[in-house]
């Protein structure tokens, strides 16, 4: 019996997931040393392992400080089970000389090496990118630090709350009289991942095509810049107009309105219209079609302006009746409004549950477990969810014995001296 269940939840051709016990992927046939800890690289990697890759989950011996990291249950840590899904699970100590070697070893027959250690660390073990690729020069590494390999900040150690901070996003998040606010998961890391794996997919690219030559090459990530790339333009109107994004709640500078507003039920929703004829539509639907009227309306820039008295008539409106009738009359005259859902709303949408944007997957530890499933619908070539993360570990045994041929005397000696 294979110890890599084949129970997979992939998505098929109407979007949906089911059971697929062949899934694979178009990142079939590559394989992915993941060394990272924590999250933003782990991302990168999770996302390669969805879609087909086959992800080596390489854990100091004592693991990988993300299991232990957020909610439990019965000593199991939740988001370990999402975010080392697809991952086999093996133990390598690499602070020792035969730790880095057997590394080494392992990248022989690698497409993808990611890891996260502050700059210098894996150049002081004997692993630098000029070493690796000389003994494998098809590899791509993927390096994601907080600030990047080079500048003044690269030796300094950073999470993705200081990236948050630093980027301007807290600057703009928040209440206009509030102070900056950040944002209570890790955004940062996510985004950095996304950017993480569209680098390897696209060195990938690169390497197999005939420009490539079937080399690999280094890709230098910070959390810092995938989510200063995001924020808008922001540095492009501070340089040619001087101006200076601030906090302004839940409006929008751009647009109005653009708000979240409480129904008689005491369910809040969001409102947003930026285009013109929608926020038409909204104010026709909550009884105000003089405000359109005025010669301001037309512009998005100057509604924002207004936003004032936009709120004031559509939180009237819909103050005065509850949320299905709000959502129905919104439906109905065809703005765009949703619901502000918790995780147990967003669970029993109806929209959720159809499109199974999270999926059921077994796991040998806690039985039946739901998690997102993946961010994209690949109709041609859908990934899957096979497992999820794995025991510290686990796959030691089998996969120490087809990649190098470790015997078991050699493998319970090297857990002796701490190797593995």
């Amino acid at each position: 019996m294979s110890a890599y269940p084949d129970n997979a939840a992939a998505q098929s051709s109407d979007g949906k997931t089911g059971t697929a016990a062949h899934t694979r992927g178009p990142l079939h046939g590559i394989r992915v040393l993941d060394i990272s800890t924590v999250y933003a690289a782990p991302i990168t990697a999770m996302l390669l392992g969805d879609f087909g890759a086959e992800v080596i989950k390489i854990e100091h011996p004592s693991g990988d400080p993300a299991r232990t990291h957020g909610a439990h249950k019965n000593g199991h840590g939740l988001w370990w089970k999402v975010i080392s899904r697809n991952k086999k699970c093996i133990t390598l100590n690499l602070s020792t000389a035969e730790g880095q070697q057997i590394l080494r070893d392992l990248v022989v027959d690698a497409d993808v090496l990611v890891e996260n250690f502050r700059p210098g660390v894996i150049e002081k073990w004997g692993l630098s990118p000029d070493r690796l690729h000389s003994l494998n020069p098809g590899l791509i590494m993927l390096r994601v630090t907080g600030f990047g390999q080079s500048g003044p900040y690269a030796a300094r150690r950073a999470f993705g709350t200081l990236a948050e901070a630093m980027s301007g996003f807290a600057h703009q998040t928040g209440e206009e009289s509030g102070p900056p606010t950040l944002p209570p998961f890790g955004l940062a890391d996510g985004v950095a991942g996304i950017a993480g794996a569209f680098g390897v997919a696209t060195a990938l690219l690169h390497r197999n095509s005939p420009e490539g030559k079937g080399k690999g090459q280094v890709i230098d990530l910070s959390l810092l810049e995938p989510l200063i790339g995001i924020l808008g333009p922001g540095p492009t109107a501070f340089d040619q107009l001087g101006t200076i994004a601030g906090r302004n709640g839940n409006r929008s500078p751009n647009n109005a309105p653009r708000n979240t507003y409480l129904t008689k039920d005491g369910r809040w929703v969001a409102i947003s219209a930026s285009a013109t004829s929608i926020a038409e539509r909204v104010m026709h639907l909550v009884g105000r079609p003089d405000i359109i009227e005025q010669s301001w309306f037309a512009s998005a820039g100057e509604r924002s302006r207004n936003g004032d008295l936009l709120d004031e008539a559509v939180a009237k409106w819909i103050a005065d009746r509850p949320l299905d009738e709000v959502t129905a009359e919104f439906d109905r005259v065809g703005a765009a409004l949703a619901p502000i859902y918790d995780v147990e709303q967003l669970m029993n949408d109806v929209h959720v549950i159809a499109r199974d944007a999270i999926t059921t997957i077994d796991d040998e530890d806690l039985g039946p477990v739901k998690m997102q499933n993946l961010m994209l619908r690949m109709l041609g070539t859908p990934g899957a969810i096979k497992f999820p993360g794995r025991r510290l570990g686990q796959d030691n045994q089998q996969f120490y014995r087809d990649a190098l041929g470790v015997d078991q005397d050699r493998l319970e000696a090297l857990i002796e001296k701490g190797v593995v």
